[in-house]
């Protein structure tokens, strides 16, 4: 398929663009640019595309695609609760904007990015699917608006289909510092110390990125009539985790690190375990093959190898710091569009 990638100068889209093709998919790029330069050793080779802001984006985007993957969002909680009304903006009301740019060009496929955190404060119970949603962050709520307005848009020649990852993990040629497992290694290796600052407590599903693409890929070629309108979990039950468990598998593959749980934030009300039956029962070609430790132990070697500084851990890899950097620099406004981008 023509496949348009929608934040493939991210995290997650710096994995999934080469996954696609590798699966033999022709891959057009879209993305703003906000986080291209967040590099860690040689720059990916990205896919041809358009440099533009999804709320931008006109008609022509759209020109002999045969499938939408909707990566591109303010993929962030802290974020979202610090610019709720912009994250509205970009993850739901753009999302939709985007949506019907492709209905009407014909495009009968819609791979939307979601999130398990749309279960929110789920307790120990393992939730599928069909579960209540529980949002607790602006983030969240915009990925639940996002899914209904798509769901309307539902008809016999447009199929949107939700995919909704768990918190990600793993290596990309742009990394994240502000998610937990990359977090807490990247920590671990430039201070020696394993810091948790909640109470270890609270539940996490976890995904490798190179994981998720396989998801995506999976949904891509998969039946009409298995894909259309579903929501899909991604992730895989054996990487359902507490904070404290991940940290222990990050002081077993730091050598000399310790483990200091502070409590200081107190206990976080995001916590949910997530059961992952249906993906795997109607999308069968979906293998997920990366356990949490061997992930730690893969960016332990990442890091390493591209030798990670505390200043590209703390600056370039965190989302909240790079947008308020580019914002002090006058490269992007208020609303989060990128006015003049960076070398």
């Amino acid at each position: 398929m023509r496949v348009l990638l929608t934040g493939h100068q991210g995290y997650l889209g710096s994995v999934m663009a080469p996954a696609l093709v590798a699966a033999g998919h022709e891959v057009v790029g879209l993305d703003s640019g906000l986080f291209a330069h967040c590099v860690l050793g040689p720059a990916p080779t990205d896919p041809p595309g358009f440099a533009v802001d999804i709320r931008d984006a006109t008609g022509d985007v759209m020109s002999g695609i045969d499938a939408v993957i909707h990566l591109a969002a303010l993929s962030n909680d802290p974020l979202g609760s610090i610019a709720p009304e912009v994250t509205h903006a970009i993850n739901h009301t753009a999302t939709t904007h985007l949506a019907r740019l492709a209905k009407h060009a014909g495009v009968p496929r819609f791979l939307y990015a979601s999130t398990c955190s749309v279960y929110g404060a789920a307790g120990d119970e393992l939730v599928a699917e069909d579960a209540p949603l529980r949002p607790v962050t602006p983030y969240a709520e915009s990925k639940i608006q996002a899914e209904e307005d798509l769901l309307g848009l539902a008809d016999e020649n447009f199929s949107p289909v939700f995919l909704r990852n768990a918190t990600a993990f793993g290596a990309s040629p742009r990394p994240r510092a502000d998610i937990v497992v990359n977090n807490l290694v990247g920590v671990a290796l430039l201070t020696g110390e394993v810091r948790v600052l909640s109470d270890g407590t609270p539940w996490r599903p976890l995904v490798h990125a190179a994981d998720i693409a396989q998801a995506f890929v999976a949904a891509l070629s998969a039946p009409r009539e298995v894909i259309h309108g579903q929501a899909f979990n991604v992730g895989w039950e054996v990487n359902n985790l507490t904070i404290a468990d991940i940290a222990k598998y990050v002081v077993d593959a730091v050598p000399g690190a310790t483990l200091r749980i502070t409590g200081e934030t107190g206990p976080d009300k995001r916590s949910y375990r997530v059961a992952f039956d249906r993906i795997h029962r109607l999308l069968p070609d979906y293998q997920p093959r990366w356990t949490v430790p061997d992930g730690v132990v893969e960016l332990v070697d990442h890091y390493a190898q591209h030798g990670l500084t505390e200043e590209a851990f703390t600056r370039r890899f965190v989302r909240l710091a790079v947008l308020s950097e580019r914002t002090a620099a006058g490269e992007v406004a208020a609303d989060m569009r990128v006015v003049r981008a960076r070398r």
